[in-house]
């Protein structure tokens, strides 16, 4: 008998719908974790905003901070999840970011300083005003300096070191500046109001370093000779405004801008007696 031929099975040109299948299952698997994960992350972002926020009403940050992000407090109160990397690992000294300095909050400096000095604002040797920029201590010639010279008179020591006390307690750089009036000085040590102003800043400097020990390294010296006065150089009163050392306790801000200048201060007028 003649064997019955087979029928060829027809080719089956859908099965690329399989392959497509299985990756569209992978894609969809692989969004919803990504959804999960997302949803997780703002949950545990919420959990530690309200962590944050309760534990700063009732006095408990750092304890609270670590439960949340799975550390544990140590003697010192440091969370201990603060100080690993990833995979737990501690970081070493060498690793660790060096903290910025923060400067003081200087109202209560401020406060401080005007009972301690309550004596000498009410008798004008001193001024001080909370600007932008910093503790402002205006120290008038008329009490720390002889006319047109650089030399600190000895009667204010005890003052300056009460201000000096406070400048030892806060971490903020400080800047003496020194300012005269409009009126052209030539003696025999000083040439300009340049030099002078500088000189009473030098002079300043030197008696907080060496007297009161304040780091050298935390003050600087500037001198505005008469392009930053206070009041109208056309009076007796505003010059004798305007010749003085401001003692500046510097704010974060405070450390880069200067003085308004002289265009932007009361008019400059000549007199016959200088500082």
């Amino acid at each position: 008998m003649a064997r019955k031929k087979k029928h060829e099975e027809p080719a089956n040109h859908e099965r690329w719908l399989v392959s497509y299948a299985d990756f569209i299952t992978l894609l969809f698997a692989f969004f919803v974790v990504m959804f999960a994960s997302s949803n997780m992350d703002k949950a545990r972002a919420q959990q530690v905003s309200e962590s944050v926020k309760k534990a700063l009403e009732n006095g408990h940050t750092l304890a609270k901070l670590a439960a949340i992000l799975g550390g544990t407090v140590d003697d010192v109160g440091k969370g201990n999840a603060m100080a690993r990397g990833p995979g737990g690992a501690k970081r070493s000294p060498k690793e660790a970011p060096e903290p910025e300095p923060v400067l003081a909050e200087l109202l209560p400096s401020l406060e401080f300083l005007t009972r301690e000095l309550e004596a000498e604002v009410r008798a004008g040797k001193m001024k001080l005003n909370l600007e932008p920029r910093g503790l402002v201590i205006s120290l008038p010639q008329a009490a720390f300096f002889p006319s047109g010279q650089d030399t600190i008179d000895p009667a204010t020591f005890p003052s300056l070191g009460k201000v000096a006390g406070v400048i030892l307690e806060l971490p903020n750089p400080v800047r003496l500046e020194g300012h005269t009036d409009s009126v052209p000085i030539h003696n025999s040590r000083f040439h300009s109001n340049w030099e002078l102003s500088a000189a009473r800043s030098i002079a300043m400097l030197e008696l907080l370093a060496a007297r009161f020990r304040v780091p050298r390294d935390r003050m600087a010296i500037a001198g505005y000779a008469e392009n930053a006065p206070v009041d109208s150089n056309a009076t007796a009163e505003g010059r004798a405004q305007n010749r003085r050392v401001d003692l500046v306790i510097l704010s974060k801000s405070g450390m880069l801008p200067e003085p308004l200048p002289g265009s932007q201060k009361p008019a400059a007028a000549r007199a016959p007696h200088g500082d």
